[in-house]
């Protein structure tokens, strides 16, 4: 009797408190806005830097550094379309600084792993 009434009871709480675990459900909408938020960081300090009369390896250089510095921890870089993020990049260049000749393999440092 006592057996039962504790099976009962210790079923009870399974049923009740039990939680089901979700995985990270992201969305393309998302994912993209993420990436182009990512490729404006890297386009502005890259602009702003060579605006400042650093050299273009610098430039480079310091735009890397703080773009993976400010999103290096973030749950959707494991997700990133790497090169839609350096088309993104090399997009908005030609856009925002007129760099017409930016070379896309300068982004090879820009991981975030």
């Amino acid at each position: 009797m006592i057996k039962r009434i504790f099976t009962i009871f210790i079923l009870t709480l399974l049923v009740v408190f039990n939680s089901p675990a979700y995985s990270l459900d992201t969305s393309s909408k998302s994912l993209e806005k993420y990436t182009k938020k990512i490729s404006n960081k890297f386009t502005r300090t890259f602009c702003n830097t060579t605006q400042f009369g650093i050299s273009n390896e610098g430039a480079l250089a310091f735009a890397i550094g703080e773009t993976n510095k400010e999103f290096k921890n973030n749950k959707l870089n494991k997700l990133i379309d790497y090169s839609l993020l350096k088309n993104s990049i090399v997009n908005g260049l030609e856009n925002n600084c007129q760099i017409y000749d930016f070379p896309i393999s300068s982004l090879e440092k820009l991981e975030f792993d």
